[in-house]
């Protein structure tokens, strides 16, 4: 991430330093409440807080943002929820400008395909997915190659399916760009309660892209 050159902010809650992809910019809303903004183009003195769940419900809890703003701010009650709606649209938005430029596939036997030809640089597992289907694929090599923060209903929305349990992005462009939008949804969102709601649900694979399937296709047509 050095090598990228990224610009580095200060999480007003640890103090620590590090590059912007890794924490969330919130600005004073004009009605003078803490204002999420995840694509960091709101106008305004940014205050970032790291990407992580218990340091913003810190941040939010103990007066971070009245102090870094320097006067009294309101804190929605739902700040944490509001940050990790927008991350994962974000990363749904990304995912989908990756399909739709070729950079994208999904379903099991595609998505293997991506990764045994080394054209895969990213794969992108459902959270709600059945364990035993997602151990049958491995990620590429290097760091953080598994994408695993969104739920099947979310990466169907990227690829026009009702649900996709198996994807992988192959080299190109927004390759860089997801992995870092899914490491700082994977900070705040707590996948486990996916996991324990499909408990005992059966093979999550088994409903993965039915419309996809009923139209011979990858799930979409003509984009």
């Amino acid at each position: 991430m050095k090598a990228r050159n990224e610009p580095e902010r200060r999480c007003i809650v640890t103090r620590a330093t590090g590059p912007k992809t890794g924490l969330i910019r919130f600005v004073a809303g004009p009605d003078d409440s803490v204002v999420p903004d995840v694509l960091g183009r709101l106008p305004g003195r940014g205050m970032w807080v790291s990407s992580d769940a218990a340091t913003l419900r810190q941040a939010a809890g103990k007066g971070f943002f009245a102090r870094a703003a320097k006067r009294q701010l309101r804190v929605p009650p739902d700040l944490v929820d509001q940050v990790e709606a927008q991350l994962a649209t974000r990363l749904i938005e990304l995912i989908a400008l990756a399909r739709k430029a070729g950079e994208a596939v999904a379903g099991m036997e595609k998505t293997k395909e991506a990764l045994v030809s080394g054209a895969a640089v990213l794969l992108l597992q459902a959270a709600d997915g059945s364990e035993r289907e997602r151990a049958r694929l491995r990620p590429p090599e290097g760091a953080n190659t598994l994408v695993s923060c969104l739920f099947g209903h979310e990466l169907g929305l990227s690829f026009g399916r009702d649900r996709v349990i198996h994807a992988a992005v192959l080299a190109g462009g927004l390759g860089d760009r997801i992995r870092d939008e899914a490491l700082r949804l994977s900070g705040i969102r707590d996948c486990t309660a996916g996991l324990r709601s499909t408990e005992g649900a059966g093979d999550g694979s088994a409903e993965e892209g039915l419309r996809g399937k009923e139209n011979g296709n990858d799930g979409y047509q003509g984009q």
